[in-house]
């Protein structure tokens, strides 16, 4: 059987197929390595993918309902699916709304249809997002919080498509699960995140933007506890009525923002030169995640603190980008 991740070439999607691999599962990888951020970085993750026994690639679209449906008929021995790919960034949705639709609604859409379509899917575990608290005033944020208030497009339609997920589930028996990620960083991260930006900056010896003031935090949650979390998720498809289930997997103890500097401070041997600026539109000022449900049904737990996880993300960047 084979094990479908859609977003093979993004930071958790390709860090979730090396896993699946690891385990002795197929692999059927999905992305259309659009230009969002660079290219070259996509492609470094897919070579690393390439070799490895088990694992195949498809480049298509999201919203290309033919090619996506159709490994239905294609690859019946899908029987799970590690849904992955989104078109993400909250800032970037202020600018470029309707590339946000595309792929986060019509995309998850497509996917859902295709689970519907498939004989044997087991679960369609599905990546959402904390932004989906939106303007939430309460911390931690739990699963069954409101989230009917999103402070940006990208929050929207993530929670679309969780909707989406759970009228599928009902509707045609559809077993998902959606999983809200916190702040994901580690090697092979993306470059329109806050570690790679401020390490970027760092090493180039410019002045990074502390947004608020540095008056924020973030339930910083690194990317090998994430991976555990989502294969745990795909390894258990809700038993409720409807087959669907929300989770959050984040880190429960948020860190300041200005700590979080520090701390890459110290790994990269160098000190920032600080702009301070404004919120910006569609942030929030806090994000943890209440991770009891979780812990419970998925035995998840975030092991990876940021002293110990942001050394490991600069190591890499230095070799990546070749910073002796």
């Amino acid at each position: 059987m084979t094990v479908l991740v859609t977003g093979a070439a993004g930071f958790i999607g390709s860090h979730v197929a090396h896993a699946l691999l690891d385990r002795g599962e197929d692999v059927l990888g999905l992305d259309n390595v659009n230009d969002y951020y660079d290219v070259g970085l996509k492609e470094a993750r897919l070579r690393r993918l390439g070799p490895r026994g088990g694992f195949r690639f498809l480049k298509a679209d999201l919203e290309d309902r033919a090619a996506v449906t159709g490994l239905a008929r294609s690859e019946p021995g899908i029987d799970r699916i590690a849904h992955l790919a989104a078109q993400a960034g909250v800032r970037h949705s202020l600018t470029h709304p309707h590339a946000y639709t595309a792929a986060n609604v019509e995309g998850q859409l497509n996917v859902l249809e295709l689970a519907r379509a498939l004989p044997g899917l087991r679960h369609l575990a599905y990546a959402s997002s904390s932004s989906v608290y939106g303007g939430n005033d309460k911390a931690p944020f739990a699963a069954g919080d409101r989230v009917d208030r999103p402070v940006s497009l990208y929050a929207a339609t993530k929670r679309a498509g969780e909707l989406m997920a759970y009228c599928y589930s009902h509707l045609h028996g559809v077993p998902s699960t959606g999983l809200r990620f916190f702040t994901v960083y580690g090697p092979w991260g993306r470059p329109d995140m806050s570690a790679y930006i401020f390490t970027k900056a760092l090493f180039e010896g410019r002045p990074i933007r502390v947004f608020n003031n540095g008056d924020m935090r973030r339930g910083f949650t690194y990317i090998d506890d994430i991976v555990a979390g989502v294969l745990a998720a795909l390894d258990r498809p809700p038993e409720t009525s409807p087959p669907h289930a929300v989770y959050n997997l984040g880190n429960h103890r948020s860190e300041p923002l200005m700590r979080f500097i520090e701390v890459l401070e110290n790994a990269a041997g160098r000190e920032a030169v600080k702009e301070f600026a404004p919120m910006q539109p569609g942030d929030v000022k806090d994000t943890v995640a209440d991770i009891e449900a979780s812990r419970r049904d998925l035995g998840f737990e975030p092991a990876t603190a940021i002293d110990e996880g942001l050394p490991r993300f600069v190591d890499w960047f230095r070799a990546y980008h070749g910073h002796d």
